[in-house]
């Protein structure tokens, strides 16, 4: 494995290590804020959970695509 080949593998592990927060943040206050629909800060709720959700979706993906392209290239 090349010296450049290590530093996109580690690169693609800190995506994945970014989602990780992500993962577990996302789906909890999304879950919070559909329990608690009359609030008043309901829809930035909402749209702080979606947000989070879709970008360890997008860490995800990114992160594995990374490691691929490291291990195959």
């Amino acid at each position: 494995m090349k010296h450049t080949n290590k530093k996109v593998l580690s690169t693609g592990i800190k995506y994945l290590a970014g989602a990780l927060p992500l993962a577990m943040i996302g789906p909890s206050v999304l879950y919070n804020a559909f329990n608690n629909q009359e609030h008043p800060l309901y829809i930035p709720v909402l749209i702080f959970g979606l947000l989070a959700t879709f970008a360890s979706i997008f860490l995800i993906f990114k992160g594995i695509m990374t490691i691929i392209k490291a291990l195959f290239d």
